[in-house]
Formats: C-alpha cells, sequence, structure tokens
C-alpha cells in the first residue's frame, strides 16, 4: 500500500510539472485609462512659455512646458499634420501619428521679448531612444498662443494635466502611452 501511494504522489508531481500554467488575466497596461480623443481647458493667460523638456517614464513619454505663471488653459489632439502658428505651414514630424501641443501663452513677455527661443525648431529635444516619441518641433507663438508637436509611434492614448510650481510658475504636462 506504501508503495502505491509512493507512486501515485510521483506521477501527481511530474502532471503537475508538464500541464502549462493557466494564463494570468489581462489587466489594463500600467493601469492607464487614458484615451486619444481631444483633450482642452479653457481660459488665456499672459504667462509666457519658458521652456519645453521631454522625459522617458515606464509606461509613457513625458513632454513639459514650463510656463513663469499660472497655465491659461490648452488644447491637445492628434492631427493630420502639425502646423505653424499665424501661416498654418505644415511643420514635418516623424512618426505614424502627430500630436499638436497649443498652450493658451505666448513666448514672449509684455514687451514683446520672447522669453523661448529653441535652438533647433525641428528638434526641441533629444527623444533618441524613446518608446513613444519620434520628434519634438517648434510649431510657432502667436497672438499670446504658442504650439509644440510632438511626433509619435502610433495614435496612443494620452493624458494632459497642469501643475503648479516652481515658485510662481505651472508647468503643461503631456503624457503620451507606450502601449493601449
Amino acid at each position: 500500500m506504501r508503495r502505491s501511494s509512493f507512486w501515485t504522489v510521483v506521477i501527481m508531481g511530474l502532471a503537475l510539472l508538464l500541464v502549462p500554467a493557466a494564463p494570468a488575466s489581462a489587466a489594463p497596461y500600467c493601469g492607464l485609462v487614458w484615451g486619444s480623443l481631444d483633450k482642452t481647458a479653457p481660459g488665456l493667460s499672459g504667462a509666457p512659455v519658458t521652456n519645453v523638456r521631454t522625459g522617458q517614464h515606464t509606461c509613457y513619454d513625458r513632454l513639459v512646458i514650463d510656463l513663469a505663471g499660472p497655465a491659461g488653459g490648452y488644447t491637445v489632439r492628434y492631427v493630420p499634420e502639425v502646423l505653424m502658428d499665424a501661416s498654418g505651414a505644415v511643420v514635418p514630424t516623424r512618426g505614424g501619428a502627430s500630436i499638436q501641443v497649443t498652450v493658451n501663452d505666448p513666448a514672449y513677455d509684455l514687451a514683446g521679448n520672447p522669453t523661448y527661443v529653441p535652438a533647433n525648431p525641428s528638434e526641441l529635444t533629444n527623444v533618441a531612444g524613446y518608446r513613444t516619441f519620434r520628434q519634438v518641433v517648434w510649431a510657432g507663438t502667436f497672438e499670446g498662443y504658442t504650439s509644440v508637436g510632438i511626433g509619435v509611434r502610433a495614435r496612443l492614448p494620452f493624458r494632459v494635466f497642469e501643475l503648479a510650481g516652481p515658485g510662481a510658475g505651472s508647468r503643461l504636462v503631456v503624457d503620451v502611452a507606450h502601449l493601449w
């Protein structure tokens, strides 16, 4: 009797090793619940743009527009082509999709002096090696509005929000997910 119990345990143990485990249930990628439709916030501000920068995160790539005061509002949306403020000229972007980010804030002060002048309008930041971003371009500033274009790998979910600080400044943040 003991011998058959031993072999039963051995056979059951081997069976457990040979049977593949059931797949885990698929959870939302990184818990993201963003969509890809337009995001807007009303308002105007005289707080000028002072910088544009990017960063990489585990689940998304991030664009940050620094402002010298409270943000005035924004429109962020996927577009067929990024267009230059005022002229409407096409600003080429690399990638499978393009996002136009317009902040309701100028890139100049009350005297008309520039507060942000990109060294290279075609490459505001170096996004080589990013999972989603392919290019960040300058699309101009005109009549109190400033636009930046983001060339992305594909049409992916994104979110937009504002952060206070540092100091009296603020930041507009655009996160674009790596996956759906």
